[in-house]
């Protein structure tokens, strides 16, 4: 009996901390959507590339509910296995992208799209240098802020 409500507080207390993080988050993305709620036509060429590690670049435009996002990966190169609970889909728009997801392993190659759903843990590997484009709903606050840090490596 004790256990049991043990359990049970750390799961309230996780949830509650998930709760407080998830709604920091939410007011992040919302309070960046409100100030970019208007049309934008943005060159991918103006927006800086952000170095997160050797091997790994980024560039992103966030509407009001949605975000896409340029990613530069060399051949090699590891996204470490995360979580979010944004839907994803990415496209390869060139190279080769080696996923273990759902107890898979699954290329995705230049042309192809990968539907992951919110919440399901993922991990990659470019198995050559390549520009994947991911759209995010609702928007990555973590990228928003800089929080991300399973991403970011040595320089």
């Amino acid at each position: 009996m004790e256990k049991k409500m043990k359990n049970r507080r750390t799961a309230t207390g996780r949830k509650a901390k998930n709760a407080r993080s998830h709604t920091r988050a939410q007011r992040a993305v919302a309070k960046h959507a409100a100030s970019k709620s208007q049309l934008q036509h943005v060159p991918w060429h103006t927006i800086p590339l952000e170095d997160l590690k050797p091997l790994l670049q980024r560039q992103f435009v966030v509407g009001q509910e949605i975000m896409l996002a340029r990613v530069l990966l060399k051949k090699g190169c590891i996204v470490p296995e995360h979580s979010h609970h944004n839907e994803q889909l990415t496209y390869i728009v060139e190279g080769a992208l080696k996923f273990w997801i759902d107890g898979r392993e699954i290329v995705v190659h230049a042309g192809e799209v990968l539907c992951i759903p919110a919440h399901m843990p993922h991990k990659a590997e470019a198995l050559e240098d390549t520009v994947d484009l991911d759209v995010f709903n609702p928007p990555r606050a973590d990228w928003i802020n800089k929080t991300d840090q399973y991403l970011r490596g040595e320089k």
